[in-house]
């Protein structure tokens, strides 16, 4: 997302080079296997300790006075990259980054090594009950749940309030139920249902204080930079198609989502300076808004780089088939209507707090929050 690379990003591109064996070989024509995942995987949780919490401030250890980045911006460019390799890759490791910004948010910096997912859906009919130090109970969408070493995940309590436990994953009392999982994309990624039988596990934090975080949606805008990074990939494949055969209406097309991808870059760099800027705000509507806008960058790009290349990417591709694939299901973690729904109400509350200021005059009461 930055024209001079970061040093820690530099250095992991490296490093998953080192495993590739790439050479000069291009992203676009890698292909993922099962045992290379797991081998990308261990090199990117090696690095953990050294990538970014969200609301880190910015670097100030750049040679030669070059500006300083914002170290929230650094964490998402990871995360782009490691989405353009391969998406279920990408969904392991933003989890497993995710799960330690958590605890570190929550005065618990002393997670054990290992690799991390954080599992928060609900609904399940059988859910999760926490007595006397053990769960019982059924967690579902559960990414990650056959590799990972330790879970954070949520329950209710009998008051309804949301709390975290840490689950060691090598214990018995556990069943792993991949069945239900037939997504076509994001395949790869073991989700999967998880039984719980008196299984040992430790609170975390105060009632509530997951969902009431800021770094809450400090961490929601890490799923939107995963987006962004398969999008930019499945974009370049245009650019190259282009340069190898030009004509006018490859042109069109990639002038049209290039556009799209450099305003919503420049978005991603605002709301990153926003963060570390003032990092005890949660910025929810500002996240929200991109992650709408990212989401549907994601499916024009999808749908343009088809109009402009036919069906010869899906088909003869493999790098760029499962990509798509991956990104259609992963862009669903987005909550559609209901994202718009509370930008809307958010919208309406900032209206709301501006036609309050009585430092405003007359003419500002009638407040547009969108001024240029």
């Amino acid at each position: 997302m930055l024209a001079v690379q970061d040093p820690l990003l530099s250095d992991i591109k490296s490093a998953i080079k080192n495993v590739v064996f790439v050479g000069n070989q291009a992203i676009s024509s890698l292909v993922i296997t099962d045992k290379l995942r797991y081998e990308i995987l261990k090199v990117l949780v090696s690095y953990s300790d050294k990538i970014p919490h969200p609301a880190s401030g910015t670097d100030n250890t750049k040679e030669n006075n070059a500006q300083a980045n914002s170290k929230t911006l650094i964490r998402w460019q990871i995360l782009a990259y490691v989405a353009s390799l391969d998406l279920t890759i990408a969904k392991w490791f933003e989890s497993h980054l995710d799960a330690l910004s958590i605890l570190h948010e929550l005065g618990h910096d002393k997670a054990t090594q290992g690799l991390w997912a954080v599992w928060a859906a609900e609904g399940h009919p059988d859910p999760i009950r926490y007595r006397q130090g053990k769960v019982i109970g059924t967690k579902a969408w559960c990414s990650g749940a056959n590799t990972v070493d330790y879970g954070l995940m949520t329950y209710r309590d009998a008051q309804g309030h949301a709390q975290l436990l840490i689950v060691d994953m090598h214990q018995d009392g556990i069943k792993v139920d991949n069945s239900a999982w037939q997504a076509v994309g994001m395949h790869a990624t073991n989700t999967a249902i998880l039984h719980f039988d008196q299984v040992a596990a430790s609170n975390v934090g105060a009632p509530n204080s997951y969902l009431e975080r800021v770094g809450f949606w400090h961490g929601a805008a890490g799923i939107a930079a995963c987006w962004y990074g398969a999008a930019a990939c499945l974009a370049s494949h245009l650019i190259t198609a282009y340069q190898q055969k030009p004509n006018d209406y490859k042109a069109m097309y990639l002038g049209q989502i290039g556009t799209a991808l450099a305003v919503t870059q420049q978005y991603f760099h605002h709301i990153a300076d926003l963060i570390d800027a003032e990092p005890k705000q949660s910025h929810e509507l500002a996240i929200r808004q991109l992650r709408v806008s990212v989401e549907q960058l994601a499916r024009q790009v999808i749908e343009v780089v088809g109009q402009a290349l036919g069906a010869a990417p899906f088909c003869n591709n493999a790098h760029f088939a499962r990509l798509s694939a991956d990104l259609t299901v992963f862009i669903r973690q987005s909550h559609g209507a209901f994202d718009l729904q509370q930008i809307g109400e958010l919208s309406s509350m900032l209206a709301s707090e501006l036609a309050s200021d009585k430092s405003s005059d007359l003419l500002d009461r009638q407040v547009n929050i969108w001024p240029l």
